[in-house]
């Protein structure tokens, strides 16, 4: 069975908690509004600036020479990145020459979940009853297993080495002629795996290490409180790397662009290491830029904005443009959406105490939430409508008209029809419905 912990909590905390979660629901609330009008301030400059930048564009020809007549302009470029630069990793005595050299450590360990369900009780108590199960996964950093919950998983994690991730950049990036910036070298994206040729010694040095760690922290498994979810897989070595690099010492293992520590590659035990190398190669690219000299800046639109890109492959400025536009629109909406349900959640927050009060009576509380619920979501959406609207009003007049039609229409609805409908259910669910005032 699953480890459960079940905890009580009383009705003066429960009220005390809900008194204390105003404040922070206030704040949530104006934060989310703040948020509202910030994104769609946002939205517009951004699409102001990526039409004015769209208008200014032109096509450098030939990157491979410098142009002193595009000096200043902003352009839309195609050519190879490269660099000569030698990237190396003193650790593993690794180096390449790449544009970037990329170290990514993993970590086998136990790692606890948590489920969690609540039930109130007459009289205003609230009883939770918390599961927690473990699986074993691999994680970008070690888990601390001594704060689990389950005794029989404390202290079970340990790593036969410690490694931090690891990226290093190329400094200098020829573009044609030109070279690029450190913001555009950095959103190069062509990577491929390091084909591992660690010198003997050192891999040597690396198995004498891991096998004193593996010999003193050999412990038993704990026996398992619920079925274990067990992630087996080995070192993941893609099809197209080749493999003629293996080398198999009693704690190391290399193969491709992997390098695992711990006995069996094919049977991940507690502690193992994974690392895995790659190098960002050069590769064809597309930038929209400003051209200073023999380089490149972000054009500075006349809001403020900046802008400028860097794409994998030939693309044209018309791909980039609508591309970035679609980008700006996603981002909007998601913002957006993130906005309405902090303000609800805000709302909520701060009317809570309401339905906490009536905690001593399951029952009518649950209602009383339900309903605190739904007028928390239709205020909340109904205010957010409106600050929309306003901020457009202050940005895109239009638009910003038609939003406040639609809240006052919500509004409206809400707040005048709303008894005709609870009428309707009630009918349907062949009750007496709401009697109408009788008029003399």
């Amino acid at each position: 069975m699953a480890y459960q912990e079940v905890t009580t909590t009383g009705y003066g905390t429960r009220v005390k908690n809900s008194f204390g979660g105003i404040i922070p629901g206030f704040l949530m609330f104006i934060a989310a509004t703040a948020l509202l009008w910030w994104n769609e301030g946002r939205a517009v400059k951004t699409d102001k600036m990526l039409n004015e930048t769209e208008k200014v564009c032109v096509d450098m020809e030939n990157p491979g020479k410098i142009d002193k007549s595009l000096d200043g302009e902003v352009v839309c470029a195609t050519a190879m990145a490269t660099t000569e630069d030698s990237l190396s990793d003193s650790q593993f005595n690794l180096g390449e020459k790449a544009i970037s050299l990329i170290r990514n450590v993993e970590y086998y360990q136990w790692v606890e979940h948590s489920t969690s369900e609540s039930k109130d009780k007459f009289g205003g108590k609230e009883v939770t009853t918390t599961t927690y199960t473990y699986s074993k996964e691999w994680m970008p950093r070690p888990v601390d297993s001594g704060a689990f919950h389950d005794p029989a998983y404390q202290g079970k994690n340990h790593v036969v080495a410690n490694y931090e991730d690891q990226q290093q950049w190329a400094e200098n990036v020829a573009f044609g002629a030109y070279k690029l910036n450190e913001s555009l070298i950095h959103s190069i994206s062509s990577r491929e795996p390091v084909l591992l040729n660690i010198d003997p010694a050192g891999l040597a040095d690396i198995n004498k290490s891991v096998a004193a760690v593996y010999g003193s922290t050999t412990v038993a498994q704990p026996a398992p409180t619920q079925p274990v979810v067990t992630d087996s897989a080995a070192t993941v070595v893609p099809d197209s790397v080749p493999q003629d690099n293996k080398v198999d010492l009693e704690y190391v293992h290399q193969s491709g662009n992997v390098l695992y520590l711990g006995k069996t590659a094919g049977a991940p035990a507690i502690g193992d290491v994974r690392i895995t190398f790659e190098k960002i190669v050069p590769a064809k690219v597309t930038i929209i830029a400003q051209v200073t000299d023999d380089t490149f800046k972000p054009y500075k639109a006349k809001n403020g904005k900046r802008f400028q890109t860097l794409v994998m492959g030939k693309k044209d400025a018309d791909e980039i443009f609508d591309s970035e536009h679609a980008a700006n629109h996603m981002w909007l909406w998601v913002i957006r959406i993130i906005g309405v349900l902090l303000v609800i959640a805000g709302l909520k927050g701060i009317f809570g105490i309401f339905s906490t009060l009536l905690k001593v009576i399951p029952f009518l509380s649950s209602i009383l939430g339900w309903g605190i619920g739904v007028v928390c979501t239709v205020v909340g959406i109904v205010w957010s409508l409106i600050v929309i609207a306003i901020a457009w009003l202050f940005y895109r007049p239009l638009l910003g008209i038609g939003l406040l039609v639609l809240a006052g229409f919500l509004i409206w609805v809400f707040a005048f029809k709303g008894k005709e409908k609870l009428a309707s259910m009630a009918r349907r669910n062949g009750q007496n419905p709401i009697p109408e005032p009788t008029t003399k």
